[in-house]
């Protein structure tokens, strides 16, 4: 069956297992016919705000606690034939403002946690309170409507627009469609066996791409998703305890928040009874944390995931089917189905085997653009100039590549990281990367200084400076060995568990 969107998901589930458990969080949880009953009524009370057949490519932005009645109204816009646009209601004032500014939703739904932060920052949107969408009475007219704009939804369009950090600080909006969705949820669970046995554990914000696994696998393969509290995070105890109270099976987490997890002593009192199958992404993962939790899990499946938020949450994976090493550096891998990643060079030419390239992919998995952002989605999603034959629409990472021997895709850090150093390109990420392999060091991060060309390494964990200047010696050429090198207790994160580089240059450089 070819899906054209994901309310048939929603129908399926909510016909084949209406009472299993779907979402569940401390504060609420939701069946799948709760779930469909509540986005229906929440996409009807939306519509009764707008006029019918008001512009469907204008947003709804959703900005709500972190809980299952969230993603009720997620699916509640789709139902009204509108993306949504999750947005983080504890970020200051001027960041929502930024996003709003870009993204001139045609209404704004909130609750009670954010609705009195919401009127202060926006005049010109309507704002609907989730109380009064919960509430609704759906009449006949409104299912009328509701299945007119259903019968013109189409797979190519925007089902979410997801912000990310910009340069100079301007927000973009990645615009997502629900073929793309569709597609990568049907190609992770393929990979990652995901049935309706599994039992997710969600632990990003939901305003970040990496939700949509938590969100839509239960979905498409009625599996069940716990929306995990923020603070277990620093308590690995708690943590484990909860995984294994709600017989957690699979997780797709964050690298960063795996290794935070094993700095503060996962696995030394408590074991995962349950958890068989492991995903992560986001960042590089030291192989001293993926050893300790191979050690630790030794039946579960570890996957190294890689890709951006614009190829709909990521675009290759590794499964790792050996015990890591202590200074291995993991591949990202090979494409997801409907993927083609390959490489290109700064000349706009084919990268020669075994050479550096910029990563670059094509394929279904592309998501729309930059919302309302014409110029930098220009600049990002162009014509692929290896393909002379017909048009073919690519995406440019930005991202350094080289294909092994064997085929495998592997990580070498950021093209727009690359510096001049002493006359010498120097890739900042290959500097880190290199650190990484040392072991006892938990995260690092490098800046250049470009005034007194010195290159400065900041990082985390147990290592002495000493050390690891000694170490780097060893395997980098002396013009990349950095001048300064600093301890931190820990290093400054984005909202997206990423390394805050901006704020460590203000501090540091």
């Amino acid at each position: 069956m070819i899906r054209l969107n994901v309310l048939d998901w929603i129908d399926e589930r909510a016909k084949d297992c209406p009472q299993k458990i779907a979402y569940e969080s401390p504060i609420d949880n939701l069946s799948f016919l709760e779930l469909k009953q509540a986005a229906v009524k929440a996409g009807a009370c939306m519509l009764s705000k707008l006029p019918l057949g008001s512009a469907a490519d204008s947003p709804i932005a959703v900005i709500m606690e972190r809980k299952c009645a969230t993603v009720s109204v997620f699916l509640g816009s789709v139902y009204a034939g509108h993306p949504y646009a999750p947005i983080d209601g504890t970020l200051p004032i001027a960041r929502i403002q930024k996003i709003l500014e870009t993204l001139m939703p045609c209404l704004i739904v909130t609750d009670e946690a954010f609705e009195g932060k919401i009127k202060s920052v926006s005049k010109d949107s309507s704002i609907l309170s989730y109380a009064e969408a919960a509430e609704y009475k759906v009449s006949q007219t409104d299912y009328e409507k509701l299945a007119w704009v259903r019968e013109r939804i189409t797979a190519t369009d925007p089902l979410y627009i997801i912000f990310t950090s910009g340069s100079g600080g301007t927000p973009k909006g990645v615009a997502t469609s629900h073929l793309s969705l569709i597609n990568y949820i049907e190609a992770y669970s393929k990979v990652l066996e995901i049935n309706p046995s599994d039992r997710l554990a969600c632990q990003s914000p939901l305003d970040y791409i990496a939700a949509i696994r938590d969100i839509y696998l239960p979905l498409s393969k009625g599996a069940y998703s716990y929306l995990l509290p923020k603070q277990l995070f620093m308590e690995p105890d708690r943590l484990f305890q909860a995984l294994n109270e709600k017989e957690i099976s699979c997780v797709g987490w964050s690298a960063s928040a795996i290794t935070v997890l094993t700095k503060l002593g996962a696995f030394k009192d408590m074991s995962l009874k349950t958890l068989r199958k492991v995903c992560f992404s986001g960042s590089v993962m030291p192989s001293s944390v993926l050893s300790l939790w191979q050690e630790n899990l030794p039946d579960t499946l570890f996957i190294n995931q890689y890709g951006p938020t614009e190829t709909t949450a990521s675009c290759t994976y590794y499964r790792i089917d050996h015990r890591v090493s202590k200074d291995e550096i993991l591949p990202i891998g090979e494409p997801f189905d409907n993927y083609k990643v390959f490489l290109i060079s700064e000349s706009d030419s084919t990268v020669p085997d075994g050479e550096l390239g910029e990563i670059c992919v094509s394929g279904i998995g592309l998501s729309l653009g930059y919302y309302r952002d014409q110029k930098r989605t220009e600049a990002a999603f162009t014509m692929n100039p290896l393909n002379r034959n017909y048009p073919e629409r690519i995406y440019r990472t930005g991202d350094i590549g080289r294909f092994r021997e064997d085929g495998l895709l592997e990580y070498h850090g950021r093209r727009d990281r690359q510096i001049k150093h002493m006359g010498h390109r120097v890739e900042l990420d290959e500097i880190e990367a290199a650190a990484m392999q040392m072991g006892n060091i938990d995260e690092c991060a490098c800046l250049y200084d470009s005034e007194s060309e010195t290159i400065l390494l900041i990082y985390s964990g147990k290592a002495e400076i000493r050390d690891i200047s000694i170490f780097l010696r060893g395997i980098l050429p002396g013009f990349m060995i950095p001048r300064k090198i600093r301890k931190q207790n820990a290093l400054p994160k984005l909202p997206n568990g990423k390394i805050n580089i901006q704020s460590l240059k203000e501090k540091n450089l």
